[in-house]
C-alpha cells in the first residue's frame, strides 16, 4: 500500500427482519411492517452520509414441519412500493430493492426500477437474486419450473433485456433468447442514472462470473480480512475478460457490529446478543434444516442428534440448501468435539455473520483495515435491531472514520452512481 491514497470506505444499512439477526425479545425491537420503522433507518443512514439503504426480499413465509416458522418472519412489505415512500422523506440515499430474477419479468421490472430512479432523481438500485425453489415458486403462475442450473442464464439474460430497455429511451426494444422473447417499449424516458445501480449477492462460480460481467455491487458474505481478499481478488481478476477496471465493481461484505465502552464491554454484549439470537426453539429449528426429521424433543443444550440426517427431506420449506446434509453433519460433529459445543452453542457459533466488536475506536480502525488493504470496498451493515440499531454506528463510529479521512462528511453527489464512483453507463 507504500505511496497509494487512502481508500474511500462505501457504506450501506440493511434494513433486519429475516433469519436469526434481529433480536425480537429486546424491548426497543418494533414493528418490520409500520413505515416508520423504515424511515427512521433510512434517515439515520442518510445522517450518517451512508452510500445506500437495502431492503432484503421474502417472496413467502418460510414453514418449519407443515406450519409457519414464527420466530423469524413477521411480515415485510414489498420493497420497490417501500423505497418509492422512502424517496419522499430522504435526499441523497441510495434505495435498493432485492427483487427475483425467477419470478419477474424485464419490462415489468425495468419499469418499476425506471419509475422507482426518476422518483428519486437517480437513487435506484437492484439486487438481483434467483431461485430455484418451488415451495416459493408455488405462489407463481409457472411455479417451480426453473432448473438450478438456470438461474444465473435466466438472470444474466434478465439484466441485459432491462438494460436494453432502459438505453432504448422510448425506441422499441426487439430481443429473442434462450430465456426471453419482447417486443415492446418502455413507457418511461431513459433512467436519470441510465441504469439503477445493479448489485448481486452469490458466492458460486456462476454468481462470482455473473458479478464480474454484470453488477455494480457485490453483496458478499466474506467478512474476515483473509477471507475477504481472496473473494476480492478473484471477483476483481475476473473483469478484464469484460473490458471493466476493477475499480466498475464495489465489493461489499453484510457485517455485523457490536459497540461497547470498551474491548471488553462489547465483547461480553455480543454473547449476550448472540444468545438472545438464537434462542433454544431457533436452535433446534436451525438443525432440523439439515437433518430433516421433526427434533421437537431434542435438548439444545445437550450433543448433537446421534442418528445422521434424512437427506431430501421436506420437512423446512423456503430456506436455501446449505448443501449435502451428511456432509454438513460430519463436519458439526468434528466442530462440536473439537471445541466441546452443545447444539445451541453450535448454531450460535456457525450462524454468526463475522462481527466487528469493540469501542468505537477499535472498529472504525477494523473496517479501515478491511479496506485498505483490498479485503473489501466497504461494507453493508445489518444491524441487530429495528430500527434503531443503526444509531450508535452513525454517532461513534462514522465521525472517527471521517477523522481518518477515508469517509465522506457531506454528500458530494446526487445519484447513487454518484456516490459509489461508477461509471455512467453509455446509450446502447
Amino acid at each position: 500500500m507504500t505511496g497509494r491514497p487512502l481508500k474511500q470506505i462505501h457504506l450501506a444499512a440493511h434494513f433486519p427482519g429475516v433469519n436469526n439477526t434481529t433480536v425480537w425479545t429486546d424491548p426497543a425491537s418494533r414493528s418490520q411492517i409500520e413505515f416508520s420503522s423504515f424511515r427512521h433507518l433510512a434517515e439515520t443512514a442518510e445522517r450518517g452520509k451512508f452510500d445506500f439503504f437495502f431492503l432484503a426480499e421474502g417472496l413467502r413465509l418460510r414453514e418449519v414441519k407443515g406450519r409457519i416458522h414464527d420466530l423469524d418472519v413477521v411480515g415485510r412489505p414489498e420493497s420497490i412500493t417501500v423505497l418509492n415512500a422512502l424517496a419522499a422523506v430522504t435526499d441523497r440515499l441510495g434505495l435498493a430493492a432485492t427483487v427475483n430474477a425467477t419470478f419477474n419479468e424485464p419490462y415489468e421490472l425495468a419499469r418499476r426500477l425506471a419509475s422507482l430512479d426518476h422518483l428519486s432523481e437517480g437513487r435506484a438500485a437492484w439486487n438481483v437474486v434467483t431461485s430455484s425453489d418451488a415451495f416459493t415458486g408455488e405462489n407463481f403462475r409457472r411455479g417451480g419450473y426453473l432448473d438450478r442450473a438456470d438461474r444465473y442464464t435466466r438472470a444474466a439474460e434478465f439484466v441485459r433485456l432491462a438494460r436494453e430497455f432502459w438505453d432504448a429511451d422510448g425506441a422499441e426494444v426487439s430481443h429473442a433468447g434462450p430465456q426471453f422473447d419482447v417486443t415492446g417499449t418502455l413507457s418511461l424516458p431513459r433512467p436519470p442514472q441510465g441504469h439503477p445501480v445493479v448489485i448481486q449477492a452469490g458466492d458460486s462460480e456462476e454468481g462470482r462470473e455473473f458479478a464480474a460481467s454484470a453488477a455494480d455491487v457485490v453483496f458478499s458474505r466474506h467478512s474476515t480480512l483473509a477471507a475477504g481478499q481472496a473473494f476480492h481478488t478473484d471477483v476483481k481478476r475476473r473483469l478484464a475478460a469484460y473490458g471493466r477496471k476493477p475499480d466498475e465493481l464495489k465489493i461489499m461484505p453484510g457485517v455485523t457490529y457490536v459497540l461497547g465502552d470498551t474491548d471488553a464491554d462489547a465483547h461480553e454484549r455480543a454473547a449476550e446478543i448472540r444468545r438472545a439470537q438464537v434462542g433454544p426453539r431457533t436452535a433446534i429449528a436451525f438443525l432440523e434444516q439439515v437433518w430433516g426429521v421433526d427434533l421437537s424433543d431434542h435438548d439444545p443444550d445437550g450433543p448433537l442428534p446421534a442418528a445422521d440426517p434424512v437427506p431430501d427431506s421436506a420437512l423446512v420449506q423456503g430456506r436455501t440448501r446449505l448443501g449435502d446434509p451428511l456432509e454438513i453433519a460430519a463436519k458439526w460433529r468434528a466442530t462440536a468435539a473439537e471445541k466441546n459445543l452443545t447444539t445451541r452453542e453450535l448454531v450460535i457459533e456457525l450462524t454468526g455473520r463475522q462481527s466487528f466488536i469493540g469501542s468505537a475506536r477499535t472498529v472504525a480502525a477494523q473496517l479501515d483495515e478491511h479496506v485498505q488493504n483490498d479485503a473489501a470496498d466497504g461494507f453493508i451493515l445489518v444491524p441487530h435491531l429495528t430500527p434503531g440499531g443503526l444509531d450508535d454506528f452513525v454517532d461513534q463510529v462514522v465521525p472517527l472514520l471521517q477523522e481518518r479521512g477515508v469517509f465522506r462528511t457531506e454528500y458530494t453527489g446526487r445519484t447513487l452512481r454518484e456516490h459509489l464512483g461508477l461509471p455512467s453507463p453509455g446509450g446502447r
